[in-house]
């Protein structure tokens, strides 16, 4: 298994984490509060450490865990910090009333933070399409992906699958703003029956 970094200290940066962490996965966490990133770290367990919030992360790939308004950020702010690594946008840029995204066709999160990443890493949407607490379910789940790089999302479907999730290629990062919709998918599906344990499915027959 590897060091995965996550920044952010939020919901989704704890079920991720846990769950990596129960797989074998050795977990950094990183947050602009060091208080807060060591909170979670307890919670987590299974030796998860603090980073330096700016500093290089240690894991090869590192998931930006951020409310989507800061993601860009966050990710120009690291600079070369993040040079050569994987970077998993797992934002959904909802409107106010998660009837709709605020991204528009080719400026989604994703390719935004692309826009201002070294040149040397690589971006990945991945996790937008699964509930917090369905990932901490540690059930068997799809995930879908889009990315530009063939390697950077191998990368990413290598710790999906690690972690007991089936991985679902969604094509280039092009593919990110329809994802974006797929997660208002799932809120609306979930708002009108099935509850936040649902999560999307791909059934190949």
């Amino acid at each position: 298994m590897t060091t995965i970094s996550i920044i952010g200290a939020g919901t989704m940066a704890e079920a991720i984490g846990t769950r990596a962490a129960q797989h074998g996965h050795t977990i950094e966490l990183i947050s602009r509060s060091a208080d807060k990133a060591q909170r979670l770290a307890d919670r987590v367990g299974h030796g998860a450490t603090v980073g330096t919030y700016g500093a290089r992360p240690a894991g090869d790939i590192v998931i930006i865990a951020v409310p989507y308004a800061h993601a860009v950020d966050v990710v120009a702010h690291h600079g070369d910090a993040l040079a050569g690594k994987v970077l998993v946008d797992i934002t959904n840029p909802f409107n106010d009333d998660a009837t709709g995204v605020v991204t528009t066709l080719g400026h989604s999160v994703s390719e935004q933070i692309a826009a201002v990443a070294p040149d040397s890493a690589h971006v990945v949407k991945a996790f937008n399409t699964i509930f917090g607490g369905v990932i901490a379910g540690d059930a068997p789940l799809d995930a879908f992906t889009a990315g530009d790089s063939a390697t950077a999302k191998a990368a990413v479907a290598e710790l999906l699958a690690s972690i007991g999730m089936q991985p679902r290629d969604a094509g280039s990062l092009a593919m990110a703003h329809a994802l974006e919709w797929a997660g208002i998918l799932l809120v609306g599906v979930a708002n009108n029956g099935a509850g936040f344990s649902a999560a999307l499915k791909v059934e190949v027959r």
